[in-house]
């Protein structure tokens, strides 16, 4: 098998909360906005996605974490997504689809780059399914 490589690291934009910041934003006289702002941008900040050649790790949590890894053998499919805005300001949606019990769609939201990111994990998963069968050949 081959060294395991990082394709991706890192977290959605901030974007995501322009309409959240915005409401605080407008409201901001009445204080609770403010910690609500906050919150959004640490829930943000703290939402942190790995995608390597073999696997794909996501952590979250402001106060207590948790973590998901989804094997790219068990990757049945992913897709990308750009609204018009995102577009605008050169961010995609990427959503993998999975046969993991744990998470069967694992949506990476605002992330720059993505469309060499969504081929790169694209490659990966058909080369991880190439090797599986290359073993299951060997093994029969």
């Amino acid at each position: 098998m081959d060294n395991e490589k990082v394709i991706f690291e890192g977290t959605p934009s901030q974007w995501n909360n322009f309409k959240v910041y915005a409401v605080c934003f407008l409201l901001c006289w009445l204080v609770v906005p403010i910690f609500v702002a906050i919150y959004h941008y640490f829930k943000t900040k703290s939402e942190l996605t790995t995608i390597t050649t073999l696997k794909i790790v996501t952590e979250r949590g402001v106060f207590s974490r948790e973590m998901n890894e989804i094997l790219l053998q068990r990757v049945t499919d992913v897709k990308l997504n750009q609204s018009f805005g995102q577009r605008i300001l050169g961010l995609s949606d990427i959503s993998v689809f999975s046969t993991d019990q744990t998470s069967g769609l694992l949506k990476i939201e605002s992330i720059r780059d993505g469309k060499r990111i969504w081929n790169e994990l694209r490659e990966s998963v058909a080369t991880c399914r190439q090797n599986i069968k290359e073993i299951e050949q060997r093994i029969v």
